[in-house]
């Protein structure tokens, strides 16, 4: 009879330690749960708080350009937009990049309506090419992509060739809708457009303008010497030496670089020294969390532009 109840005693210690062992799990469990449940609201918290801010620093800085260059004649890498904006507090921090647009090449402005050539924009991106050594030449293929209809032009290829590939799409047919879009057209690579991105865009400074525009005070150096084929790096280097001293505000001013005095004249409406095209780069950061929010905006007169929104 002892011997029995000692097994029972035994048996009843092992099942309530077996039971405390479970409870401790659970516990543990829960509270585990609840850490993780705390920490997912905090951190979709921060989350919101960080894209509520990099979509007011975009939307702000964008007014501020609004304001900033309203009745001026000319833009340039000297003026205060130019330079990144940080702000920090306690609940986090902002910073805000802006760059202009309207000292880029319009990739768009290849092709015209009837479906020709824009010669100023193909004789730019042929010289644009042979500058930065591109292993072929993309701009019959891209110009294909762009026109809209399915005629092959000399050294282009048209929606059946792109049947062929796997996946299987068509050509646009139509203005590029993203940069990025470049990718698919036919000989080039992402290397490719690694190489082009800093120096195109596909938006125009003027809405509706039927030929595209480069502003002389925020071109790069390479775009400087693709605009004429009697432009030369030393030439360029002199512009942008030029403009460092006092911008441009007038394309006439053009004549204070030596040399370029007949250049300038045969570059008339084709050159500006005043942008409308911003690309604004807003990143916030809010403990662990952050977004970025890159808006490109046109300023020509009323409410800011919004040409493309992204948020990642």
């Amino acid at each position: 009879m002892t011997g029995r109840l000692k097994n029972e005693a035994g048996f009843a210690l092992i099942l309530t330690l077996v039971v405390t062992a479970l409870m401790v799990a659970v516990v543990v469990e829960m509270i585990h749960q609840v850490y993780v449940d705390t920490s997912l609201s905090r951190s979709f918290r921060d989350g919101q708080q960080a894209s509520i801010l990099a979509e007011s620093g975009a939307t702000g800085c964008a007014k501020l350009l609004q304001i900033g260059l309203l009745g001026r004649s000319y833009t340039a890498l000297s003026d205060p937009w130019a330079k990144p904006i940080k702000l920090d507090d306690e609940s986090g921090s902002l910073e805000v990049t802006i760059i202009e647009e309207s000292g880029k090449i319009n990739v768009n402005g290849l092709v015209q309506p009837n479906g020709e050539y824009e010669q100023f924009t193909l004789a730019a991106l042929q010289r644009l090419g042979a500058l930065l050594k591109l292993p072929v030449d993309p701009w019959s293929a891209v110009a294909d992509w762009i026109d809209n209809d399915d005629l092959p032009r000399s050294g282009g290829v048209e929606s059946p060739y792109y049947r062929t590939l796997k996946p299987v799409y068509s050509a646009r047919n139509n203005k590029l809708m993203m940069l990025t879009e470049l990718s698919l057209v036919k000989g080039i690579t992402p290397d490719l457009l690694g190489k082009l991105r800093p120096y195109l865009t596909i938006y125009s400074d003027q809405a509706g303008s039927p030929l595209p525009t480069v502003n002389v005070n925020t071109a790069s150096k390479e775009i400087l010497a693709v605009l004429d084929e009697r432009i030369d790096a030393r030439m360029a280097e002199r512009i942008e030496a030029e403009r460092r001293l006092q911008p441009f505000k007038t394309t006439g001013e053009l004549s204070r670089v030596p040399g370029l005095d007949t250049v300038a004249t045969g570059l008339g409406g084709r050159i500006t020294v005043k942008g409308n095209l911003f690309r604004i780069i807003s990143v916030a950061k809010v403990k662990d969390s952050g977004k970025t929010v890159e808006a490109v905006v046109r300023l020509a007169g009323g409410a800011p532009e919004f040409l493309l929104w992204q948020e990642y």
